[in-house]
């Protein structure tokens, strides 16, 4: 079998240079291209030296759709703006699409489902195998303990982080809602600020902290009258998000057009 031919949008950022690095590594993938906008400074360079890897020959490009239309899968963690143009390409050209951006409003996610419904699309808050373990964990201990247990998420990010709260701290809500069978956007509270007044039953927390260099640092608290359970997940390298994200485009290649998360990837 031919090794999937996958390229990484927004080459010259630092998980774009991860990104590159987990493909080239990878049996049975090759890069395929990498873009970035119009005017990067990264235009032209060679992505194999963009990544800290010997020159690979294939350059950074602005030609968005010629990289899309030449690849078999696309890597992108970008920005919700750019990966709805991507989406659609990769839907026009038949391209697997994994998605790692974070942010999105509704009307992005309708784009998004617009276009799973002509090509693979993996969407995940988070890539990495350890982050749906315990998104997978988090649903079955909400299912088991009834609202006696209030849910709080805590999350922290590096200074640099432009969304809150993270894409990963809403696929633990999420999740968390999921295993009680309540519904995400009734329950989520993501502030507090002033007198709020008592805790409602059933409210499921979101907290967001951002400083210094924090990769990425997710807590799950169920807290019962006289005990309190904590499931964490501490992210300690980006590279494990490129890992997964490769390991996402090739398990793409036999399934059929639809929208997938990395919990389907890893058959949790």
């Amino acid at each position: 079998m031919a090794d999937l031919k996958i390229a990484v949008m927004g080459a010259s950022g630092r998980l774009g240079r991860a990104l590159i690095r987990a493909v080239h590594e990878k049996n049975g993938a090759v890069i395929s291209g990498g873009t970035e906008y119009e005017g990067s400074p990264a235009i032209g360079a060679d992505l194999g030296t963009l990544a800290g890897l010997d020159p690979l020959g294939l350059t950074v490009s602005a030609k968005i759709e010629g990289v899309i239309a030449a690849s078999d899968a696309i890597l992108d963690f970008t920005a919700p703006q750019a990966t709805i143009r991507f989406a659609r390409l990769a839907a026009e050209h038949g391209v697997a699409h994994i998605i790692g951006t974070t942010g999105f409003t509704g009307n992005d996610d309708a784009a998004i489902d617009e276009a799973a419904r002509q090509t693979r699309i993996v969407k995940a808050g988070n890539m990495s195998l350890g982050v749906n373990l315990l998104t997978a964990l988090t649903a079955k201990v909400a299912a088991a303990l009834d609202e006696d247990f209030d849910i709080e998420i805590v999350e922290m990010h590096h200074r640099h982080k432009v969304d809150a709260p993270s894409g990963t701290a809403l696929m633990l809500a999420q999740a968390a809602a999921e295993g009680r069978g309540a519904a995400f956007l009734e329950k989520a509270v993501r502030t507090r600020d002033g007198h709020t007044g008592e805790r409602r039953r059933g409210d499921i927390g979101i907290q967001t902290l951002r400083g210094g260099s924090v990769v990425g640092d997710h807590t799950v608290i169920f807290a019962g009258n006289g005990e309190r359970i904590s499931l964490s997940h501490q992210a300690e390298d980006r590279s494990i998000f490129a890992k997964g994200a490769v390991k996402a485009g090739l398990w793409t290649r036999d399934k059929e057009p639809g929208l997938y998360s990395m919990i389907d990837v890893l058959g949790l």
